[in-house]
């Protein structure tokens, strides 16, 4: 897990944005009938029904965490309050402390098993990142999930319903997907981002798995997407998304059969990917996409 340092310098998106903070004075951006979205790193989902509230991430640390829920108390027309995670880093999970005791913790199993594999490592890594980090990851309190799942479930929210749901791993080995059916909404995690080259930071990151879950996300028909980072869109981020993947990945495979060592592809790459698209933001992770494909096509 070491390689992964030099890449989350890329979740250093958040440096180059100038904070790991959410506002403090967030305001949620209606996004549906149901849905609603603070912006700011990461871009945190609510889902508001009748009878219950289901949060999507938690902000990194207990500061953010305590933001979000007051907004999600604010929106809310029940106190029952649901908790998910899209993915176990810091920025997505690490806020929990701040929510309710009461509140209902869900996540895939393979998420928890890879939070509690690699979450101490990814605390201290995330604290070398900025003094602002390392203050926002001071003293943090973890909880088991009240709630895990194998591939998917359903919550009934009162008039919604939230399906909650993986596809196997992509940006990390536990990616959560959320699907709001009666809004069309797909709550996507890192899976699909405007214009943000995919992130694959570990061998267990898997390129050829990711284009198969924008190919079931597309499917979905989504007329809206809420992205963990960078701006909101709509369905049709999945294809953009696909496309920047399909792309990248042929090209690694014809360096590989010119016996291109994956190293050299991944710098050739670079510069070419920065060229084709040249509004994505930051090329970093291009290099780790190239050496996935070059082990999933041994």
């Amino acid at each position: 897990m070491k390689t992964v340092l030099a890449l989350f310098l890329a979740a250093g998106i958040a440096a180059a944005q100038g904070t790991m903070s959410l506002p403090a004075d967030a305001t949620p951006k209606r996004v549906s009938d149901h849905v609603y979205a603070i912006i700011g790193f990461p871009n945190i989902a609510l889902v508001v029904g009748k009878r219950a509230t289901l949060v999507v991430d938690t902000g990194m640390g207990a500061r953010n965490g305590a933001i979000v829920v007051r907004e999600a108390a604010r929106l809310s027309k029940n106190p029952k309050l649901f908790l998910t995670t899209t993915h176990f880093h810091p920025e997505h999970a690490l806020g929990v402390q701040a929510f309710p005791p009461n509140t209902v913790l869900i996540r895939p199993a393979v998420q928890q098993q890879e939070m509690d594999q690699y979450n101490t490592e990814f605390i201290e890594m995330f604290k070398s990142f900025s003094p602002e980090a390392r203050t926002l990851l001071q003293d943090v309190h973890l909880r088991p999930p009240d709630i895990t799942f194998d591939r998917e479930t359903t919550l009934d929210l009162g008039g919604v319903t939230a399906r909650l749901f993986w596809l196997g791993p992509a940006h990390t080995r536990g990616d959560e997907l959320i699907f709001v059916k009666e809004d069309s909404v797909l709550i996507s995690g890192d899976i699909v981002q405007d214009k943000i080259v995919p992130n694959m930071p570990n061998a267990e990151s898997s390129p050829k798995n990711w284009i198969a879950i924008l190919d079931k996300l597309d499917a979905l028909k989504p007329r809206f997407v809420v992205p963990d980072h960078g701006d909101l869109g709509d369905g049709s981020l999945i294809g953009k998304e696909r496309a920047f993947l399909v792309n990248i990945q042929a090209r690694a495979l014809e360096l590989k059969r010119k016996g291109v060592p994956a190293s050299d592809a991944g710098k050739q790459l670079t510069a070419e990917m920065k060229t084709k698209y040249p509004d994505w933001t930051t090329m970093g992770p291009a290099a780790n996409i190239v050496t996935r494909v070059y082990a999933e096509n041994p």
